[in-house]
């Protein structure tokens, strides 16, 4: 998925994900105050949802580029 497609995905029907893996994220006053926008204009999303969507949709982009895309496919989601 691309960044740009998040929105779009946000107002869709959320679906469960399982998530296996905890992270400790510090976020500039900034960058939080628009994570928690975000929340707000999407609320069947929580600020989690959106960070664990826009690092996925990040990543996805990455694997998209070269030369980072063959060191990152294949890698298990």
């Amino acid at each position: 998925m691309k960044v740009t497609d998040l929105p779009k995905h946000w107002e869709s029907k959320k679906e469960n994900v399982e998530r296996t893996h905890d992270y400790n994220l510090r976020l500039p006053l900034e960058d939080a105050a628009r994570v928690a926008a975000l929340a707000d204009l999407y609320p069947d999303r929580t600020e989690s949802d959106i960070l664990n969507d826009m690092i996925g949709a990040a990543l996805d982009d990455l694997v998209r580029q070269t030369p980072l895309k063959g060191k990152l496919e294949g890698k298990d989601k």
